[in-house]
């Protein structure tokens, strides 16, 4: 008598090869049975021998598909119902789902050899995929992941994709978005008045116009990009100039893995890095000897952000003819969201780009490209998109659905369903109107996906009472609400990472701004406590005065002269070496008068005031500019001793290390060997705040989250601090340390806070 079990497998089990991998296993095994998609992930009855059952079960754990991700294997037995064969059945609905979506995947070696293979039925064929590769997030409409429920059904299959779509042998079995020349979806390219049909020569015309030094367009698969060539000094300044970007640097696509490497470090992180299932763009050290990347390409930066090709397209646009190194940024102006849809598209960029190569697949939502970099604490997610989003990025402990909306910079959402966390895609600065409207898109979008009816929602937001994802989360009329304050979600964010629930910490969140208890600007705090029990402040950056509050982060020298008020014998400011414009003077008598100005405790404030005196005295462009400068400035000093930052009566006193900034240019020492004295000052004053809190508290764990720990420089110096003091050293590596991944420390915060 055979016996019989039914398995449930949870994680990202749909859309990545999983039913005909378990179709294969089970034959493999002379199983009889079925497997289905789920609502939870996917279900599998099976009947057989004993010995077959287990060897099944081991195959499920040591050989799943590349692209999945097994979070839970759940076997009970069952009652025998005398199968004759193993099939794969229709998905079932019965309640709302939780199954994880698998985010978009790169094109896979086995389609990309079809792709540059003259004989093959798809060759050239820009939408080329199979179950181990192509878009998922950015086609799928609803779930459960089926043909129908994707951007892909109205294309229909003809005979020879349906065969192959039908054929649990074959690798394409079961791919929803799978097409063909004959049956699928092309590209076509628009360039003022004329429009190029066919792929083919869309693509070689696309290619040539690059050549030329046109900025293109180029539908991809969560939204547009605008590539130019990286080689082309006229090209990428063309570019700066029409999307109104002055000097954030500009993300590049190489050719392959080899011309990576001429442009960058590549150690073995980052290898892994640029050839992970993500794809993300790579920060790494630029070579010096590299001359195949215009400075244009990343002004006054010695690293360069790298990605390689992750669609089929760009394959072929490479194997068109294409210049080696693209810039490959998105499809935007300044600080918008990127433009998904061609309407909008071609509105927007109208002004940009000279030539436009649309794809006519539907976007189903606008998803940026990811960043990444090997970090001193291991590999960390900068900017969680493409390649990452939607994953689940922590189990909570709760039962009850939670919405967490964010901050308004760098935003991003995320949704809580049956205690998994499910993060957004990055949305941006809400600021802007776009980006707004992808802040309401992207929640509709979500609950939406996950059926959950805002009645049943937990609203969390950041305690600012004037934040934009604050008031228009409000707009969906969600009865229950929690407001989390910004720092102590940098914390939690970690932890949740960790699944540390009641682990006691030292946490230490550096920004740059933040909504404090006592309603002053907060960004250089230090707390001590755990989920459970919660946060206590117990330390902070000593505070200053912080002339026009917010709007001082966009001229360095306007906030360092909250900063500054505080010493005493300041020479003249205005002139060399310093050279301080008019502007701080203003400052100056906004501080001295108390006329809108606000108490801060901000790191990321107290770095743009370092950046002013060291010779940064402009409007930033892009936010953490200054602070960037800083560091990059810093990495070019010999090793030097610290400046002096004490930490004194629970305060990091701000006053003897701008001091020393202050002498050590009046005495002609180099702009780098004062920004790595400061900068090394910062790492020995957090040192010595840690020994005094961690002794009195009689801990050994340190959390380091916010913005201001993106530098690694800092991190680095730190790193051998604390190790050298035995202290162990928690970071973001999920979610990004800065505001992407306050949604996620919301959240968890809101499944331990009391409500009334």
């Amino acid at each position: 008598m055979p016996s019989a079990c039914s398995i449930r497998v949870r994680g990202v089990v749909q859309g990545v090869g999983f039913r005909p991998f378990v179709y294969r296993l089970a034959r493999e095994n002379t199983l009889t049975g079925w497997v289905l998609n789920g609502e939870e992930g996917v279900e599998i009855f099976l009947e057989g021998a004993d010995k077959a059952l287990l060897a099944f079960v081991r195959g499920l754990k040591s050989q799943p598909p590349p692209a999945s991700s097994i979070e839970e294997i759940e076997v009970q037995s069952a009652a025998p119902r005398g199968l004759s064969e193993f099939t794969i059945r229709e998905s079932q609905r019965r309640d709302r789902p939780t199954v994880r979506i698998s985010p978009d995947l790169p094109v896979c070696s086995a389609c990309l050899k079809d792709l540059l293979d003259p004989s093959d039925r798809r060759y050239w064929y820009p939408y080329i995929n199979c179950t181990n590769c192509g878009p998922r997030y950015t086609v799928v409409l609803r779930l459960p992941y089926d043909r129908v429920n994707t951007t892909m059904r109205d294309w229909p299959l003809d005979d020879y994709c349906e065969a192959e779509y039908r054929n649990p042998d074959n690798r394409r079995f079961d791919a929803q978005p799978v097409a063909c020349p004959a049956c699928g979806p092309g590209y076509h390219l628009h360039q003022g008045e004329q429009d190029v049909h066919g792929s083919r020569q869309s693509i070689r015309s696309a290619a040539q116009l690059l050549r030329n030094g046109c900025i293109l367009a180029v539908k991809g698969l969560g939204g547009y990009h605008l590539a130019c060539d990286a080689s082309n000094p006229a090209a990428v300044a063309a570019l700066r100039e029409r999307k109104y970007r002055k000097e954030k640097p500009f993300a590049i696509m190489a050719r392959d893995l080899d011309v990576a490497r001429s442009l960058i470090e590549v150690s073995s992180p980052v290898e892994r890095l640029l050839l992970s299932i993500a794809r993300p763009i790579v920060l790494a050290p630029a070579r010096t000897e590299c001359k195949r990347v215009a400075p244009e390409v990343a002004p006054e930066n010695i690293e360069l952000g790298v990605m390689l090709p992750y669609t089929p397209l760009h394959h072929l646009l490479f194997a068109a003819g294409a210049p080696e190194v693209l810039v490959m940024t998105s499809a935007n102006r300044s600080s918008e969201p990127i433009a998904y849809e061609d309407e909008e598209a071609l509105d927007r960029l109208s002004e940009i780009a000279d030539a436009f190569l649309v794809g006519e697949r539907p976007i189903a939502r606008r998803v940026d490209d990811s960043v990444a970099r090997d970090g001193t604490f291991g590999p960390v997610i900068l900017r969680r998109a493409r390649g990452y989003a939607p994953g689940a990025v922590a189990k909570v402990p709760t039962e009850r659905p939670i919405l967490a909306v964010g901050a308004d910079l760098k935003n991003t959402v995320t949704l809580v369903v049956d205690g998994q966390a499910f993060m957004s895609q990055h949305i941006g600065d809400l600021t802007h109107y776009e980006s707004l409207r992808a802040f309401q898109e992207t929640i509709q979008d979500l609950i939406s996906m996950y059926e959950v009816r805002p009645e049943e929602l937990l609203l969390v937001h950041d305690t600012h009472p004037q934040y934009a994802s604050t008031v228009h989360a409000f707009a969906l009329g969600v009865p229950s609400s929690l407001a989390v304050q910004h720092h102590r979600a940098h914390i939690a964010s970690v932890l949740a990472e960790r699944g540390e629930w009641e682990k006691r910490v030292v946490g230490v969140s550096f920004d740059g701004t933040g909504y404090g208890d006592d309603g002053s600007i907060w960004g250089g705090e230090i707390f001590v406590g755990s989920m459970k029990g919660g946060f206590e402040r117990i330390g902070h950056l000593r505070t200053a005065a912080l002339p026009g509050g917010d709007a001082a982060a966009q001229y360095p020298v306007q906030a360092a002269a909250g900063f500054l008020a505080q010493l005493d014998g300041l020479p003249d400011l205005t002139a060399p070496p310093f050279g301080f414009p008019p502007q701080y003077l203003r400052a100056m008598n906004l501080v001295d008068k108390r006329v809108r100005t606000f108490p801060t405790s901000s790191m990321g404030r107290l770095f743009d005031t370092a950046a002013a005196l060291l010779g940064f005295r402009h409007e930033v462009t892009f936010e953490g500019q200054a602070a960037m400068w800083l560091e990059q400035l810093a990495c070019a000093a010999p090793a030097t001793e610290a400046y002096p930052f004490p930490y004194v009566d629970d305060e990091l006193d701000f006053r003897p290390l701008l001091q020393s900034v202050v002498r050590g240019r009046m005495r002609g020492r180099s702009g780098a060997e004062v920004a790595r004295a400061f900068q090394l000052g910062l790492a020995h004053g957090l040192l010595d705040a840690l020994v005094h809190v961690c002794e009195s508290h009689d801990l050994g764990v340190v959390v380091l989250s916010g913005g201001v720990f993106q530098n690694e420089l800092l991190l680095k110096d730190v790193k051998s601090l604390l190790e050298a003091e035995r202290f162990e050293v928690w970071t973001n590596h999920m979610v990004p340390p800065n505001d992407g991944g306050i949604s996620l420390g919301q959240a968890a915060m809101a499944a331990f806070a009391k409500l009334d």
